[in-house]
């Protein structure tokens, strides 16, 4: 079994690495922001909680995202790996996924991949993405601002917690698509 952190601020092409990845390696992609979608779309009570904070441009907290992740999990037992796309973006929930995938799938993280781009260039992909998404919170500078400080000031320990761990390989997300997939494919192949 694969399992991959996909990490990054928002803009920085994980989700649409995690599609060539997922079927480049046969995984099946777990992205908090589209459990958090779901979950508003379909006004449940997690997603009427995540939604106050994300239109404010906050990060969810952890307890809430842990539940998400963890319901979405147990739905999803029957992969060769998974992608976490979005997820963790904190050290609690960090550890919280090494105690979810160890106990859902008797299995560990394989190798946190972080994608690094340019504060300028993610405000750029995120307003663009506002005017074809209808998100929000893609849609005003100042709340992408607000949610790259805040991204920035609560994933530090994450990057150190896998550093620590060993697992933790930065590409820089400039370039073509395919050439960062390249990019992310031969480091998961090194890290095997």
């Amino acid at each position: 079994m694969i399992n991959i952190v996909l990490f990054g601020a928002p803009g920085s092409g994980k989700g649409t690495q995690a599609k060539f990845l997922e079927q480049k390696f046969n995984l099946k992609q777990i992205s908090t922001g589209d459990l958090f979608r779901e979950h508003i779309s379909q006004k449940t009570d997690l997603g009427i909680l995540a939604e106050s904070y994300i239109k404010k441009g906050h990060l969810v907290p952890d307890d809430v995202t842990i539940q998400l992740l963890q319901t979405a999990l147990e739905k999803e037992t029957d992969g060769q790996g998974y992608i976490f796309d979005g997820f963790p973006r904190t050290r609690a929930q960090a550890e919280a996924l090494d105690i979810l995938v160890n106990s859902t799938f008797n299995s560990k993280i394989n190798i946190c991949l972080a994608l690094k781009v340019e504060d300028e260039e993610l405000i750029k992909r995120l307003l663009k993405r506002g005017e074809s998404s209808g998100r929000a919170d893609d849609a005003n500078e100042n709340i992408i601002r607000e949610r790259l400080a805040e991204y920035y000031a609560k994933t530090a320990d994450v990057a150190e917690y896998y550093k620590n761990q060993g697992n933790y390989v930065e590409i820089l997300g400039k370039g073509s698509i395919e050439e960062i997939t390249e990019q992310l494919s031969e480091a998961i192949e090194k890290n095997l």
